[in-house]
């Protein structure tokens, strides 16, 4: 990546969230994947770090809910986890996988799930296998301002997305904490919760040229909704 890119590069097209799955097939699959590369779609996808630092494509901390099996994916090894199966059979693809898998030519949003400030070893994963793609059209995303700091050091030229949400905040409170990532994360592009659309908030990124991303986007209403105030939507199947 020897130019840092505009961020608008993620509004050419919508983003099938955590893949395109559905009846079948699992979310953050393998299958769901190769379905968005089908329609010609970008994948947004959750990634989780196992205990011994490989990057997978997860959304949740605990292995029940996908797996049928017990304990937290962080307490797992990337053999162990090689070795489980989601809902659909198919394996918990690597982040290095599913990036072999696009090859570079889909658009992709990696939303790091890490809580609290100790970012660094999940951002390092990461950051090694994007290392392999330098010019492709990928950006990480995070609720944690932490994460995009911590790339806004090791990786400058990665394009860096801030998630946010308003429910169940007051608006100080959102405000206050919004302020604070903003100035934390320096972020190239929003992902805003479709359910606060319209937002004032929104409206300011997007007059300072920020892109704004909605998610998730599940039905006509929400899709009407996202054409008006936003620039890209992930959605579901459905939409």
């Amino acid at each position: 990546m020897s130019v840092r890119p505009d961020a608008h590069i993620l509004t050419a097209r919508p983003f099938a969230h955590r893949g395109l799955h559905g009846p079948g097939i699992s979310e953050n699959g393998m299958a769901a994947f190769d379905a968005a590369i089908a329609a010609g779609h970008g994948i947004e996808c959750d990634v989780r770090a196992s205990r011994d630092g490989v990057a997978f494509t997860f959304h949740d901390a605990d292995l029940q809910r996908m797996t049928g099996q017990p304990g937290r994916i962080a307490a797992i090894s990337a053999a162990a986890l090689d070795q489980m199966r989601l809902p659909d059979g198919g394996a918990i693809p690597r982040l290095s996988a599913l990036l072999a898998r696009c090859e570079g030519r889909v658009p992709m949003l990696v939303e790091i799930k890490a809580p609290g400030r100790r970012v660094a070893a999940l951002c390092g994963a990461v950051a090694r296998d994007l290392a392999d793609w330098p010019d492709a059209p990928i950006a990480i995303m995070s609720f944690n301002p932490h994460v995009l700091s911590c790339f806004a050091r090791q990786r400058k030229r990665q394009l860096r997305g801030l998630v946010v949400t308003q429910q169940n905040k007051g608006a100080v409170r959102g405000r206050i904490e919004r302020a604070l990532a903003l100035w934390l994360g320096r972020p190239d592009f929003l992902a805003c919760d479709i359910r606060d659309l319209p937002s004032p908030f929104a409206a300011h990124a997007r007059r300072r040229g920020l892109p704004v991303l909605s998610w998730t986007v599940r039905s006509p209403a929400d899709h009407a909704r996202a054409a008006r105030h936003t620039d890209q939507i992930i959605y579901e199947d459905g939409a």
